[in-house]
């Protein structure tokens, strides 16, 4: 009996020597998570995301905008400019419409704005308040202001409107930094879709810097926090509450796609549009990203880097001897991927500051020095040359030429006057009317320095060309059409 009685007392002992590791276990691991939960608090997710709503929702606005425009309801009907007028002629339009009496139409929209200081400043995007000749604002409270516009940029889509503050005037966003945001990281959306009213959104960061075709200084984050038509201009939080985008923009097509500018392209912005004036650096170049064909064609070993493809005459870049050609590949001591990131630096910059820029002229490295300017305000028939391997056919530019694709009597180089379908022009996207100045880094002037240049070329090599559209050039490659 005793064994016995000795045994059941140490499976008891054991028992409750177990339960007191569980304990101190438990309470150890429950003490890690809270502890754990507390210090990242930024990046993870919340049990509920209730307490971050209500501690971000009232620097949150509605913003409506009117517009009046000139004109009346059936002007698209019965313009100068309709396709229908064109089609039955003047007299028709006289006979059954007589004098159509011009009026005023109001056009409404919606969108969203966040409050940045405590003198009324408010951030949305420039779409929600360009060419607005009202604009009202709304708080969470309902209480309504009338807001005028300090600033606008439309390339970047920023914009800074201003109310009458009081003193029940709700405090200001925490502004935050999105450079410290990571992809994976969740976010809050809140705004006014479809003239909702505060409504809020959640999800993740599943881009950064993404480029979408917006302007030249995009740079947005992705997220698939569900943004709406009317959420334009309204803040996104990280989980801290502070603001680290301005929503701007969605895929119409995709599910969970939507775009934030980066606050921190704002915060450099802001200085400026409190002036309501932007002014931004300018070098003077066009460029364009290396394809892996250009690098070939430039003996390039990477693609990093950006081409000059032309030189503005007397502009900062030719004052410091930049050419044609030269791959740019650092900007002050900042290495250049792309186009965009050249850009966005440049463009930041002061005029009159001096630039180091690092650049590769024929395969050798050298330095320049640039003194950054102001960017200014914003740019078959007889002797044809048959179309041949190319899929091209090209002309002198003749004065009647130039006048009928718009170009100036004093402009050099062979005029495109027809493409292929399906040719090696064609996969490139010459169009008609194009203007060729160069070939395989040859300078063209006329159908005979071109024909010259195309005898000279290598068979089955690339075709290197330079190409003027507009007030751009650009560099193309075209490869020979397989037989």
């Amino acid at each position: 009996m005793k064994i016995v009685a000795v045994e059941k007392s140490s499976r008891m002992s054991r028992r409750l020597t177990h339960i007191m590791y569980l304990v101190i276990f438990s309470f150890i691991s429950l003490t890690g998570y809270i502890q754990g939960t507390g210090s990242a608090h930024a990046g993870s997710a919340p049990p509920s995301f209730a307490d971050l709503a209500d501690k971000v929702k009232h620097p949150v606005v509605n913003i409506s905008t009117t517009k009046v425009m000139k004109g009346h309801p059936m002007q698209p009907f019965t313009g100068p400019d309709s396709p229908f007028r064109d089609f039955f002629g003047d007299e028709f339009y006289k006979r059954f419409f007589g004098d159509v009496p011009q009026g005023e139409m109001k056009t409404h929209s919606l969108g969203s704005g966040v409050i940045i200081d405590e003198e009324g400043l408010i951030l949305t995007n420039n779409h929600v308040v360009e060419k607005a000749d009202e604009i009202k604002i709304k708080l969470e409270n309902g209480k309504q202001y009338d807001a005028k516009i300090v600033g606008r940029d439309p390339k970047t889509d920023l914009a800074l409107i201003q109310v009458k503050p009081d003193s029940n005037f709700p405090k200001p966003g925490i502004i935050g930094d999105s450079g410290a945001m990571r992809v994976g990281d969740w976010v809050m959306a809140v705004g006014n879709p479809f003239g909702l009213g505060h409504t809020v959104t959640v999800g993740i960061i599943g881009a950064k810097g993404r480029v979408i075709g917006a302007g030249p200084y995009d740079d947005f984050i992705q997220t698939d926090a569900a943004i709406n038509p009317g959420n334009s201009g309204g803040p996104l939080f990280n989980m801290n509450g502070e603001i680290v985008g301005i929503n701007t923009a969605i895929v119409a097509q995709g599910q969970g796609i939507g775009f934030a500018i980066p606050i921190n392209v704002a915060k450099d912005l802001l200085p400026q549009l409190k002036t309501g004036k932007i002014i931004r650096g300018w070098m003077g170049v066009m460029i364009q990203d290396i394809t892996p064909e250009l690098a070939e064609s430039f003996n390039i070993k990477e693609t990093k880097g950006v081409l000059i493809a032309d030189v503005v005459q007397d502009g900062p870049a030719d004052k410091a001897g930049l050419q044609r050609g030269d791959v740019v590949t650092k900007f002050n001591g900042k290495e250049i991927d792309n186009v965009q990131a050249l850009t966005r630096l440049v463009a930041q910059m002061q005029p009159d500051a001096k630039a180091n820029v690092e650049i590769l002229r024929d395969g050798k490295s050298s330095k320049v020095q640039v003194a950054v300017g102001t960017m200014p305000e914003g740019t078959g028939e007889p002797g044809a040359k048959k179309p041949g391997a190319w899929g091209l056919t090209v002309q002198n530019l003749t004065p009647e030429l130039a006048e009928r694709f718009g170009w100036s009597k004093g402009e050099t180089g062979v005029v495109i006057s027809a493409v292929e379908p399906g040719s090696p022009a064609a996969e490139a996207r010459l169009r008609q009317g194009d203007v060729i100045q160069e070939v395989n880094r040859r300078k063209v002037k006329n159908l005979r320095d071109y024909n010259l240049a195309l005898e000279s070329t290598k068979k089955e090599a690339s075709l290197l060309l330079l190409i003027k559209r507009g007030d751009h050039t650009f560099w193309v490659t075209l490869k020979p059409a397989r037989e």
